[in-house]
């Protein structure tokens, strides 16, 4: 189960694994996101578009790959795990598109 602050009133709200769904992958402690509520319970969420996640797990960059369109796989601190371009590294931060899953920046 997720647990979420309702900002307004400070009060718990509860989803389950099931209707958090996708969302999970680009949520971390103090996510600014909107609940949807049907009567008077959280039942959907919508995330910010883009999040600022941590990488933490990614293969070096071998200096000779520089291949036109050339990416790897890194997993995020949620578990999640997308491509990105080969200069990047485990431990930075980046920017994701929570609309689609895919890499946008490095984050300074």
């Amino acid at each position: 189960n997720y647990c979420f602050m309702n900002t307004s009133n400070y009060n718990q709200e509860f989803m389950t694994k099931e209707q958090v769904g996708d969302a999970k992958n680009f949520l971390k402690e103090n996510t600014t996101c909107n609940l949807l509520f049907f009567d008077g319970r959280a039942i959907g969420i919508t995330l910010p578009y883009f999040v600022e996640l941590k990488i933490v797990s990614a293969e070096p960059w071998a200096k000779g790959d520089t291949a036109a369109g050339s990416t790897k796989p890194v997993v995020l601190e949620t578990g999640y795990t997308l491509q990105v371009p080969p200069f990047i590294n485990e431990g930075e931060m980046i920017r994701v598109d929570t609309r689609t899953g895919n890499y946008v920046e490095r984050v300074k």
